[in-house]
């Protein structure tokens, strides 16, 4: 299947969402707010695994008409002032499931997460300074008590297998790189190849999930 078919763009820029831009033809526009939400995260995966994307949006009953019109109002109130707080995301996801202070430096943040049914072992985790309005960082994490999965060898990274945090751990020293796009982050580490010898990669990861090697 051609990652860039029905006219999506290979990047994270979807078409205008200015109040005049065009809404999808059969989109609805009365998705419940967490199914949404499910939308704006595999509309970002959808450049890389368009195939996992189809699979996850028949699970959730969506068309990619209605995916793409959900990641188009997210875009619209992302580019908002009240797009810059957490108000978003608890606007579509409802109250959290956890809230928690997390100590990081010198600075102390607020922990907010929210299951994600497409993937039951992880949580969907932002982390905000409340005070000032702001979100330090938001992608998706493993839920607490989940098996991880054993990451041992360049070959166990498997598609939305595994998330930025476990990769980093599992073959430390890992470096941080510029992601591709927005909600996209790269680490590039080394790892055991298939006959245990040391390979040099970069791993790709959309809302904190594993997508790809990209060396």
């Amino acid at each position: 299947m051609n990652p860039t078919a029905d006219n999506d763009p290979p990047t994270d820029n979807d078409p205008p969402t200015g109040a005049g831009a065009p809404t999808d033809p059969g989109a609805r526009a009365d998705l419940p707010g967490p199914v949404a939400f499910q939308c704006v995260l595999l509309r970002r995966m959808a450049d890389h695994h368009p195939d996992r994307v189809e699979d996850a949006l028949r699970a959730l009953g969506v068309t990619r008409a209605q995916m793409r019109e959900a990641n188009r109002r997210w875009q619209a109130t992302m580019h908002t002032p009240r797009g810059r707080g957490v108000q978003p995301y608890r606007a579509l996801l409802g109250a959290p499931e956890s809230l928690t202070t997390r100590r990081i430096g010198d600075l102390t943040c607020t922990v907010l997460t929210w299951p994600v049914p497409l993937w039951p072992d992880l949580r969907f985790e932002v982390l905000t300074d409340e005070r000032r309005g702001t979100v330090w960082n938001a992608w998706l994490v493993r839920a607490p008590g989940a098996a991880a999965p054993e990451l041992r060898t360049a070959p166990d990274l498997a598609p939305w297998c595994c998330t930025v945090d476990e990769v980093a751990r599992a073959f430390a020293p890992a470096r941080p790189l510029e992601g591709s796009a927005p909600t996209r982050w790269r680490l590039a580490c080394t790892a055991p190849g298939p006959d245990g010898t040391p390979e040099k990669l970069v791993a790709e990861f959309t809302w904190g999930l594993y997508q790809r090697r990209v060396d």
